[in-house]
């Protein structure tokens, strides 16, 4: 019987037409192996919306994401608007979307390719075998803390969690665990800040709920040395905003490119997938961007919001069969590359492995 699921598309800026486009392209190929039917729903945000509507966020994307039962996303930005008010750049539209989405949850995995190994910047034996899973709270914390304030000669932010946020995102981080190597690293700063003593406390009690799963806890100064010194000691990461926003930025790059790596942002409702690449507008319109983190965020959409497991995991080995054999885009070009490809090149290399 097929399964029949509601897909928002929102291509956005720049590359983000493109990286879409080979994300839907692996998507259909993979919904007729595994009798799954996809329908999508395009919708404008970022700067084409400003284009089209004058806002960055029009009414009719909020209406539309919440007909879905997920939404892949590709990049918003580019210089032809940074001059305009904060509320109407293109990242304004993201941040109002994310809200409207009540997506708590960041998920973004660092993984480092067999065959990318020597793209990192760090030796081969660090880096081998990283698989890691950085679960970000996205919705509290310091970005959102009350009161905030720049004063004459002061300025202040307020770091503020609250018991349910904390419980919330544990459960997200150990739900992970149980899928994985059921271990649980939690970053926090519990020797000097109130809130990250209280984090902890919190996030001792939820895995109380998961008996299987190893609970440790790190300093986030060592948590960022040890990403260097030993990432593979990790492998679910659950921290707070203001430091998974910089953890997560230095694990993405022990895998060599940013454009390999997805994410995700979920919550109690609709997910939002997308790559952690901006959205390259040097590059944009020339058929030259990597999809594959794109495509692996269509993946994570398999396997987070639908729960299409297989069909994620066949995504998966396609991109790795297309790695092993050589099919590298320009920006990992100059690693063991034996063909170079084109975007749209590599969404089909990775589709005709889909198949075989």
């Amino acid at each position: 019987m097929v399964k029949k699921y509601k897909i928002g598309l929102i291509k956005g800026d720049g590359i983000g037409p493109e990286i879409i486009d080979e994300a839907t392209k692996v998507l259909n190929v993979v919904g007729k192996i595994c009798d799954l039917e996809f329908e999508y729903s395009e919708m404008l945000l970022g700067g084409v919306a400003i284009d089209a509507t004058g806002v960055p966020f029009p009414d009719a994307t909020r209406d539309g994401v919440d007909k879905c039962d997920a939404v892949l996303f590709g990049a918003i930005g580019g210089p032809k608007w940074d001059n305009l008010d904060r509320h109407l750049r293109p990242e304004s539209g993201l941040l109002a979307l994310r809200s409207h989405m009540g997506t708590f949850a960041n998920l973004r995995p660092a993984i480092v390719y067999d065959e990318l190994v020597n793209a990192s910047t760090l030796k081969a034996e660090v880096v081998s075998g990283v698989d890691i899973m950085v679960v970000r709270e996205l919705t509290g914390g310091i970005y959102f803390g009350q009161p905030r304030a720049i004063e004459n000669d002061r300025a202040f932010n307020t770091m503020v969690y609250t018991r349910e946020e904390v419980q919330r995102i544990a459960r997200v981080a150990f739900d992970i665990a149980m899928k994985r190597d059921k271990r649980v690293c939690s970053v926090d700063k519990a020797n000097v800040l109130e809130v990250s003593q209280f984090w902890r406390d919190i996030v001792i009690e939820i895995a109380k709920e998961y008996p299987e799963v190893e609970l440790t806890h790190m300093y986030v100064d060592n948590a960022a040395m040890q990403l260097i010194r030993n990432p593979k000691q990790f492998d679910v990461i659950l921290t707070g905003n203001i430091f998974g926003d910089i953890l997560s930025d230095a694990a993405s790059m022990l895998s060599g490119s940013i454009g390999l790596l997805p994410s995700a942002s979920t919550g109690a409702g609709v997910g939002l997938y997308e790559p952690i690449h901006g959205s390259a507008p040097d590059i944009a319109g020339q058929n030259i961007s990597n999809p594959l983190a794109t495509i692996s965020s269509a993946s994570m959409m398999l396997k987070y919001a639908f729960g299409e497991l297989e069909a994620s995991q066949k995504i998966d080995d396609a991109i790795k069969s297309a790695l092993r054999d050589g099919y590298r885009t320009g920006d990992i070009g100059a690693y063991d590359a034996k063909v170079l490809c084109s975007c749209s090149d590599m969404g089909d290399i990775v589709a005709k492995y889909l198949m075989a």
